[in-house]
């Protein structure tokens, strides 16, 4: 196998993840009855998937300059740029989904767009006002769809393309620059 910086998090979930922070670390989701063992053989068949997304993103990194990391000030814009217009479309979209949510948080966070609780709670990442307005549709969407699966089943996915029939492409944007922004964080 030979990875050096695995981290495993257990927790009340169903099935294994693999994620690839910026920083080429490797953070294994499990549920909580997975064994050390189920836990090695799944990132033992996903090796070739680890490899080939840690590969893509060394070539990446090496052809991008050092990206300019955002001051204190310039946070704290963009954390109330988002304070005032997140939650405009959270209320818009969550009346199309049907859903209710309690509070709306906005963070500087290192790894994530969005997240949800089970008590309804939001939190979005204040970048989300450096990505495209359609971008940060599909990330409130996909918190908003959390509150009718909280899990990434078929089912979570189908209300996603539901709402946004084209989710894919602006997930791919997230994917494809998200790192980038995120290296901005201080």
């Amino acid at each position: 196998m030979g990875y050096d910086n695995i981290s495993i998090i257990k927790s009340k979930r169903k099935t294994i993840e693999i994620q690839i922070k910026p920083d080429m670390s490797i953070v294994v989701r499990a549920p909580l009855k997975a064994t050390k063992r189920d836990i090695l053989r799944f990132i033992e068949d996903k090796s070739d998937w680890i490899n080939k997304n840690i590969n893509q993103m060394m070539m990446k990194k090496m052809n991008q300059p050092e990206a300019k990391k955002l001051s204190n000030e310039e946070l704290k814009s963009l954390a109330s740029d988002a304070m005032i217009y997140i939650p405009g479309r959270v209320k818009y979209f969550a009346e199309i989904i049907g859903v209710s949510y309690s509070r709306i948080t906005i963070r500087n966070q290192k790894t994530r767009w969005g997240s949800c609780s089970a008590k309804g709670g939001l939190n979005f990442n204040c970048l989300l006002m450096l990505t495209p307005n359609d971008v940060i549709d599909y990330v409130v969407v996909h918190e908003l769809c959390h509150r009718l699966e909280m899990n990434h089943s078929k089912a979570f996915w189908a209300h996603v393309e539901e709402v946004l029939p084209d989710y894919k492409k602006r997930r791919k944007w997230l994917k494809d620059n998200g790192n980038a922004l995120m290296e901005r964080m201080i």
